[in-house]
């Protein structure tokens, strides 16, 4: 498949999560899901392990329970005090917030009909460690990053999105997944609608980088 060109700095820079331009009418052939797969199988991993699974739902009745699924989640994330931003925002900002709100809103009705759903999962245990758990998903969620940016590169749109774990259970069920086997992001991937993408309106680095001490 011969990917966009764009360099490395414009490739990272210009992956977006894609809500409202996802084509949901638009077939994704699986042999360029998998080719996506094979980069993301390139990622860092903790001790080698490769402990990652990856589920790639195109079943139309599958899709439809997921996103029955996500919209609950989605219903309970929208109606918590944290929802569409926080008091203190700059005006941009909070016009950046409404705009994402207005696309999370259309992708949970909507998840159901997005063709290909990629969910990234791990070997771990039924019941997760109470403690820091940054060494497990860090040898998973790198993967699941490196599959958005295949994706981009190969003219496919994806979002990440975690609100179908409010269901990870009743979804491992749908699917078949052990119980050992926990999910860690669901990526909803279709080609994408437009021509390109630009960077997002971030806060300045400053506000966020410390040097030596905080």
């Amino acid at each position: 498949m011969t990917t966009i060109p764009l360099d490395p700095d414009e490739l990272l820079t210009t992956t977006r999560s894609v809500r409202k331009r996802l084509d949901l009418d638009r077939p994704v052939p699986i042999e360029l899901v998998r080719e996506c797969l094979e980069v993301a199988l390139q990622a860092p991993t903790g001790s080698n392990q490769q402990g990652w699974h990856w589920l790639v739902v195109t079943d139309a009745g599958l899709r439809a329970k997921i996103g029955e699924y996500y919209r609950g989640s989605f219903e309970a994330y929208r109606a918590s005090p944290g929802y569409g931003g926080h008091a203190g925002q700059s005006a941009e900002r909070q016009a950046v917030q409404s705009r994402v709100s207005g696309s999370a809103e259309y992708l949970a009705e909507r998840m159901g009909d997005v063709p290909v759903h990629v969910i990234a999962c791990i070997t771990a245990a039924e019941e997760l460690p109470a403690g820091n758990q940054a060494g497990l998903w860090g040898s998973l969620l790198p993967a699941a990053w490196s599959f958005q940016i295949a994706a981009r590169a190969r003219g496919l749109g994806s979002a990440w999105t975690t609100l179908h774990l409010r269901y990870e259970k009743e979804i491992a069920e749908l699917l078949g997944i052990p119980p050992n086997v926990r999910q860690g992001v669901l990526l909803p991937t279709a080609y994408y609608t437009g021509e390109t993408f630009k960077p997002a309106p971030r806060e300045p680095l400053d506000t966020v980088l410390h040097l030596d001490r905080w």
